[in-house]
C-alpha cells in the first residue's frame, strides 16, 4: 500500500509535466506504459493519479502490443466517439420547440402549455416521450435556437385614446404658455402607499459585512403601525416639490390640501405675482377628471387663494408620462432603497431629504389631519362651481374662477 501511494505521488508529478503537450493517444499510450512498468496492479495506480479510465488505460496496453499505436493517421478511427443528440435522435429538436412554443408550433396540446417551462421540466417532459436528454442538454438546445430566459415586457400600451397625442401637445403647450409668462405649472400626483413597519424594502444599502438590516418575513397589513400616503406636487419650473404625508385616505379633499399646503409653503413666496395656476394630473385617482369632489375642493382653493386654476388631466392609460412620475417619486424610491420603513416620521425625512444632481429641492410633512372617505358632492355645489370647460375636450381641460361670492 506505502508503495503503490509513493508510485501514484510520482505518476502525479510526472503527468502533470507531460500532459498540456500529449493529445488524447498521448496521453493514453503514456498511461499504458507507466501502467505496463509497474506491472501488477499498474492499471489502478495510474487510473488514480491520472483520472483515466481503466480501459483507456487498457486500450493503450493493446495498441502497445499490437503496433497500431505507431501508425500515423486519426486519433480516432471514423465515426468513433459520441454521437451528438440530434444525430443520435432526428426530432429530438422539433420535440422540444414544440413543448418551447406549443402555439407557433402548431401543438396546442402540449404538455407544459400552461406551466413554467424550466430546463428540468422541459427534459422530463422529453424524457415521457422517449426521447433520452438531460437539463443541461436542452440548455445548451435552447441557446442554439437562439432562446434566452426573459422577462415579460410592459411596451403593449393597450387600446389608444384617439385624441391621446392632442392632449399630450394641448397640455405642453399651456404649460410653454405658462412658464413663458412667469406663472406656475405643478404636476400632481399620489404615490404608492407604503406600510410603516419593520417590512423589507428592496434595495441595497452599505452595512458593515455580515451586519444587514433584519425585518419581518412577512409584510403582513396587520403588523403594520399604519400606512403612509405621500401625495406630491412638483414645480415644473424651478424643480421643486412639496410632498403631504398622510395617515388617512386618499381622497380629493387630500390631494387639494397637499396643494394648498405647498402654495402655502413654497409657491406663494416663488410666484409672488401669480394670477393663474396650472395643474396637470392623471385621469383618474383622487385628482381623477370625472371626480365631481376634485372640482369642488379646487374652487375652494381658488376661492381662497384669488387663482385662476387650469387643470388638465392625461388621457386614461398614460400616466406614466407625468412629470412628477420621473422628476420625483423615482427619486424618492431610490433614496429609501434599502431601509425599513419603520416609523411614519422615518418617511417624511427621507422624503424631506430627497435630492439630485439636477438640483431637486423636496420639502415634506406629515398631515395628521382625517380624511373620511364616502363624502358626497352635492349637484347644488357643483352647479355653484364657476367651472369653464375648454373647447377641446372639456372633460379633461378645464378651468376654476374664483367666485366674488365665496358662499359655497
Amino acid at each position: 500500500m506505502k508503495r503503490d501511494l509513493v508510485l501514484e505521488a510520482k505518476l502525479v508529478e510526472k503527468f502533470a509535466a507531460v500532459s498540456p503537450v500529449l493529445d488524447e493517444r498521448g496521453r493514453r499510450l503514456w498511461a499504458a506504459a507507466e501502467s505496463r512498468a509497474i506491472g501488477y496492479g499498474g492499471d489502478s495506480v495510474v487510473s488514480s493519479a491520472t483520472g483515466l479510465a481503466r480501459e483507456t488505460i487498457r486500450k493503450g496496453r493493446r495498441e502497445l502490443e499490437t503496433g497500431t499505436a505507431l501508425s500515423a493517421g486519426r486519433i480516432r478511427r471514423p465515426g468513433a466517439g459520441r454521437r451528438s443528440l440530434e444525430g443520435g435522435q432526428p426530432g429530438l429538436v422539433q420535440a422540444l420547440e414544440r413543448l418551447v412554443d406549443p402555439l407557433t408550433r402548431g401543438d396546442p396540446v402540449s404538455p407544459l402549455r400552461w406551466t413554467c417551462k424550466s430546463r428540468a421540466k422541459l427534459a422530463a417532459a422529453l424524457c415521457e416521450e422517449g426521447w433520452r436528454v438531460s437539463s443541461t442538454s436542452v440548455g445548451r438546445l435552447l441557446n442554439q435556437l437562439g432562446y434566452r430566459l426573459q422577462s415579460v415586457r410592459k411596451r403593449a400600451e393597450g387600446a389608444c385614446h384617439p385624441d391621446r397625442n392632442a392632449q399630450f401637445e394641448h397640455i405642453n403647450a399651456v404649460a410653454d404658455q405658462y412658464l413663458a409668462q412667469g406663472q406656475p405649472v405643478i404636476s400632481v400626483d399620489t404615490k404608492k402607499k407604503e406600510l410603516v413597519g419593520n417590512f423589507k424594502n428592496q434595495g441595497q444599502e452599505w452595512q458593515p459585512k455580515g451586519q444587514p438590516e433584519n425585518a419581518l418575513v412577512h409584510d403582513f397589513p396587520q403588523d403594520a403601525a399604519g400606512k403612509a400616503i405621500p401625495y406630491g406636487v412638483y414645480d415644473m419650473a424651478r424643480n421643486e416639490a412639496w410632498v403631504s404625508v398622510g395617515q388617512s385616505h386618499d381622497t380629493p379633499a387630500f390631494a387639494v390640501a397637499s396643494i394648498r399646503r405647498w402654495w402655502r409653503s413654497m409657491g406663494q413666496q416663488a410666484y409672488p405675482s401669480a394670477h393663474t395656476l396650472f395643474i396637470t394630473a392623471d385621469a383618474g385617482g383622487s385628482n381623477g377628471y370625472r371626480s365631481r369632489a376634485w372640482k369642488h375642493e379646487l374652487q375652494k382653493l381658488a376661492d381662497e387663494t384669488n387663482l385662476r386654476i387650469q387643470v388638465s388631466h392625461f388621457p386614461p392609460g398614460t400616466s406614466k408620462w407625468n412629470k412628477i412620475e420621473h422628476r420625483l417619486f423615482c427619486h424618492i424610491t431610490q433614496n429609501w432603497r434599502g431601509r425599513p420603513l419603520r416609523a411614519i416620521q422615518t418617511i417624511v425625512d427621507l422624503i424631506g431629504n430627497t435630492r439630485t444632481q439636477a438640483g431637486l429641492r423636496v420639502k415634506a410633512a406629515l398631515d395628521p389631519n382625517d380624511y373620511p372617505k364616502g363624502v358626497t358632492t352635492t349637484d347644488e355645489q357643483i352647479n355653484a362651481l364657476s367651472l369653464r370647460k375648454n373647447a377641446f375636450r372639456g372633460e379633461w381641460n378645464y378651468e376654476l374662477h374664483p367666485r366674488t361670492n365665496l358662499a359655497n
